[in-house]
């Protein structure tokens, strides 16, 4: 379970609730919109799904005592979650259009842990471009060196 310790002893859980408070804490990156608005009903919207329809989808994935039919069916359901993100994304940058948000790095984790699961996405342009655009982030590309997950330039 994704957890955040407090300075004030206190524990955060829950990825959505935890990007969005460490978006807000950080208001000045851009990385949600405002409390109140219909942009943030919008994130929280793409969180949920996010969260309900890929990430549980991948937890079989990992777990090693599942036989390949079992991993092919839910790699099934993720791809056609995937197809609708496509559609989603075409003539967007990102979830919310322009604006780069909480929502864009927990996708991009869930496209890595796809090219992890040897799952062919290569179908769904609009995403394959999503994805390299993200990556070209120079703070992704950072984050991804200080993991090991890309080597520093």
């Amino acid at each position: 379970m994704p957890a955040l310790g407090l300075d004030n002893g206190e524990l955060v859980t829950e990825g959505p609730v935890i990007v969005q408070y460490i978006a807000d804490q950080a208001t000045a990156k851009n990385l949600a919109p405002a409390v109140g608005t219909d942009e943030r009903r919008k994130l929280q919207e793409w969180l949920t799904f996010l969260n309900g329809e890929l990430h549980k989808n991948f937890s079989p994935l990992f777990q090693p005592v599942f036989d390949d039919e079992v991993k092919g069916f839910f790699k099934t359901r993720l791809t056609s979650k995937f197809k609708y993100i496509d559609g989603a994304l075409a003539g967007s940058d990102y979830l919310l259009g322009k604006q780069f948000t909480v929502a864009d790095g927990y996708l991009f984790v869930m496209l890595k842990w796809a090219d992890r699961m040897s799952m062919d996405l290569s179908g769904f342009k609009n995403l394959m471009a999503y994805k390299d655009r993200v990556a070209a982030r120079p703070k992704v590309q950072e984050a991804m060196t200080k993991e090991g997950l890309m080597k520093a330039a």
